[in-house]
């Protein structure tokens, strides 16, 4: 008899072990997946001998769920903002956008020379054409998207990341 107690019971620890092995197979938390499907292609800042400047590329969201960039860093600025441009009085001005860059599930967020971009400013060293630049870029309740955008030339629309300009 106690040698099948005995057996009972091992069948029940080893059923018991197989059940607690199955709970990390639990789909990760929406932070993971967000921070791993989000991306960005052709990352670039525009040259400046120093002052202001800004950052652009296309964030890529390869997730199910909207993803939100909350704020952004690099050695290269003290002091780096989300901006959108928008017409206010019949100008075109840069303000911080607020709520941040939200792409959406399955798609794109364009950052480009007069629209949403990177705004670096006290941008104390001189960025030449091919400088490659660290970003870090905070992910709302993920982990942060961390990248590097080379220095490129661009006239474009003539935009001047200075102050008093549009």
């Amino acid at each position: 008899m106690f040698s099948r107690h005995a057996l009972v019971l091992a069948a029940a620890v080893v059923a018991l072990t197989g059940c607690g092995t199955a709970a990390p197979a639990v789909a990760p938390s929406p932070s993971v997946s967000a921070s791993v499907a989000l991306t960005i292609t052709d990352p670039w800042v525009k040259t400046t001998k120093e002052g202001m400047t800004a950052a652009f590329g296309t964030l890529v969201n390869n997730g199910d769920a909207p993803i939100t960039i909350v704020s952004g860093s690099t050695p290269l600025s003290s002091v780096v903002e989300l901006h959108e441009v928008v017409e206010s009085g019949g100008k075109m001005v840069m303000r911080p956008k607020k709520g941040g860059f939200v792409v959406p599930a399955r798609g794109t967020h364009q950052l480009q020379p007069g629209g949403d971009h990177i705004m670096l400013m006290k941008v104390t060293e001189k960025v030449q054409p091919g400088a490659r630049i660290p970003f870090t870029l905070q992910v709302q309740g993920g982990e942060p998207l961390e990248f590097t955008a080379v220095g490129k030339d661009f006239a474009g629309g003539e935009e001047d990341y200075q102050p008093g300009h549009k």
